[in-house]
């Protein structure tokens, strides 16, 4: 390339593209294949702000279209239009599961969450739970998978709701939903009363 600068594109830019592009639904980016363009500074912190340049996102509208064209490779996250794709940074998941439903009880109750972006999962074998513990403090951080490969980073106040509805199955205190059980910490690691 004899000379020529490879230009990074602008969050502006990556809207107008997939606002060009969008239809119903969400945008079929597993089926896109786009030249890698570089790093923008655009990251997503722990509890579910986007910035862009170092300043919040503040409208959901544009939020809710850049999380439309997140795709995760590995442990790094992409913004991915049909002829560009740019490397964003994720604090911990991208999105943030803050209110979840209950239907049914015992192995067929299901828990429908609803992330910070307004996202609907139902938990269960294609949208697992995992609860990834803390090796110095116990804490545990609960996810629940949103859609492809990405994650919702359970809120607390829901997280102790589903502690409310934990029971003990073949050595471990977890919740069942869409007929899978989710182990959130072995039996005998709790406090005996």
């Amino acid at each position: 390339m004899s000379g020529q600068k490879t230009v990074t594109p602008s969050a502006e830019s990556l809207a107008a593209t997939i606002k060009a592009t969008k239809s119903r639904g969400l945008p079929p980016v597993e089926q896109w294949n786009p030249p890698f363009c570089g790093d923008i500074d655009m990251e997503i912190r722990r509890d579910g702000t986007w910035f862009y340049e170092g300043t919040p996102i503040g409208r959901q509208g544009l939020v809710k279209l850049f999380a439309s064209i997140l795709i995760r490779e590995d442990e790094n996250y992409f913004l991915v239009t049909p002829v560009e794709k740019v490397g964003i940074r994720v604090n911990d998941a991208p999105f943030v599961a803050v209110d979840f439903e209950v239907t049914g009880e015992g192995e067929a109750q299901m828990l429908t969450f609803t992330t910070n972006l307004e996202d609907v999962s139902v938990a269960g074998p294609e949208a697992p739970m995992r609860f990834v513990r803390d090796e110095k403090t116990g804490e545990p951080s609960p996810y629940v998978r949103v859609r492809r490969n990405l994650e919702a980073l359970i809120d607390r106040k829901s997280f102790y709701r589903l502690v409310d509805l934990g029971v003990h199955h073949e050595g471990w205190f977890g919740v069942w939903s869409g007929g899978a059980f989710f182990g959130i910490i072995p039996s005998e690691d709790l406090p005996q009363e």
